[in-house]
């Protein structure tokens, strides 16, 4: 629970132009992520959002503070408890999520999700094994907006695919080319194991 009276769906979740603006003087890599990251990708609207998520390296976190000076951090504790997150506080590798907004009592605006990295290389947390050159993990929108490559995107959702991750594989398919299909292919069967997703990459033409 959180230790105000804010529901935790109590969202207004920022746009993509808007989390860019608010992050664009960041001296360090951050994506929008999520649903948002395949519509930046497809280059329109998919689906209604309930949030907006930005990837940053955990190594990188405490940059993430000062873009938002007077805003209002917390930590997603597992499993799932929000508490404040305090100003210069490293958080333990168990902490992946951090939801913030402007003020106490106001709706979440944005929620920022913490990944690791090794070297010049991004490691997935849910398979150390998968990993990617960083400067290969995201592409950059027409309006200058960074995001979270769709082939990436699309492993985190196969986990347990919900039915607004199949509406985004739906919308990104088409898009993805070979390589990029084969390197979700291969992620989701190292991961997964055996995966409809991954029949439906191997089969589309």
């Amino acid at each position: 629970m959180t230790h105000e009276h804010t529901p935790l769906h109590s969202w207004d979740p920022a746009s993509p132009a808007e989390v860019a603006d608010r992050f664009r003087d960041l001296k360090v890599p951050w994506w929008v992520a999520g649903g948002f990251a395949i519509e930046l990708a497809v280059g329109h609207r998919v689906r209604g959002h309930g949030d907006v998520d930005v990837l940053l390296l955990r190594r990188d976190q405490l940059a993430v503070q000062p873009a938002l000076p007077d805003w209002k951090w917390w930590a997603a504790d597992p499993p799932g408890n929000l508490r404040p997150w305090a100003s210069g506080e490293a958080l333990p590798e168990s902490v992946h999520d951090i939801w913030c907004r402007p003020a106490p009592g106001e709706p979440w605006r944005i929620q920022v999700m913490l990944d690791e990295a090794d070297d010049r290389e991004w490691v997935s947390r849910r398979d150390p094994r998968v990993r990617r050159p960083i400067d290969t993990l995201g592409l950059i929108s027409a309006d200058g907006i960074p995001y979270l490559a769709p082939e990436v995107q699309l492993f985190y959702k196969a986990e347990e695919p919900r039915p607004k991750d199949e509406a985004d594989l739906d919308a990104a398919l088409p898009t993805l080319t070979d390589h990029q299909r084969h390197w979700l292919v291969h992620a989701i069967t190292r991961t997964y194991g055996p995966h409809p997703w991954a029949d439906r990459l191997t089969r589309y033409r």
